[in-house]
């Protein structure tokens, strides 16, 4: 398969609305969270939202996760970042904590829910399970696609999008998730942190591709995409 019809194919377009989706969800989660505690900041520049036009960034949103798609690689990408101001939090470090850590958590429930729909397809319809193997093995769509058949889809790309994005998101690397989860733990951390994080945009660059060309981040997560193989094909 060339690059160009890579890109237009449906694991493609499947990719990116996952992708798109479990960004906004991902955004608007801290984005809640910081309300909730204090900081309405983030609320007032309209963020508190799942309209995905009010977080995407040109970059993180559309250009890197079509040009990763163009060499081979899985669909990646992040959004805008949600502008947080610590003044406005009743303990800044203690809830920041819980600020970074609601992203990850948002895209945790949705792979969550979307793994037990699919389980729930399984026991109602085993064939929309095979049809699904046959798809992640072929490359392709096969005879007999109907409306179950596509919500498997959807729902798979939901788990796998989601679960990149959750694990990713909680290594300690500025300006990652993790990285705030951990100042929120550590003093130390965070004044490291602090020191770095004018670079945040650099170092998170090189992680993505560090961890995506290494396989670093397949091999995290492999075990969990394992186990719900076993949950999903075993019949």
């Amino acid at each position: 398969m060339t690059a160009l019809s890579s890109l237009f194919s449906l694991e493609t377009v499947l990719s990116l609305f996952a992708l798109l989706f479990a960004i906004t969800v991902h955004e608007a989660s801290h984005a809640w969270t910081a309300m909730k505690f204090g900081d309405p900041t983030a609320q007032a520049m309209g963020r508190v939202s799942l309209n995905p036009l009010a977080h995407i960034d040109p970059f993180g949103t559309v250009l890197l996760p079509l040009m990763l798609r163009l060499m081979g690689a899985p669909a990646f990408g992040w959004a805008k970042p949600v502008m947080i101001n610590p003044r406005n939090l009743r303990h800044p470090r203690r809830d920041n904590l819980w600020i970074s850590f609601a992203g990850p958590a948002a895209n945790i429930s949705v792979a969550a829910v979307s793994l037990v729909l699919m389980l729930l397809v399984k026991a109602v319809s085993p064939r929309a399970m095979v049809f699904l193997a046959a798809f992640l093995g072929q490359h392709q769509l096969t005879t007999g696609f109907g409306p179950l058949e596509g919500l498997v889809l959807v729902l798979f790309y939901f788990v796998l999008v989601n679960t990149y994005l959750a694990v990713f998101n909680l290594i300690p690397v500025p300006p990652l998730d993790g990285s705030g989860v951990l100042s929120g733990l550590s003093s130390k951390a965070a004044a490291v942190y602090d020191t770095v994080r004018p670079y945040s945009f650099f170092i998170g660059l090189f992680v993505i591709v560090a961890l995506i060309r290494l396989g670093i981040l397949d091999r995290i997560v492999g075990p969990i995409f394992s186990l719900i193989g076993k949950l999903l094909f075993t019949f």
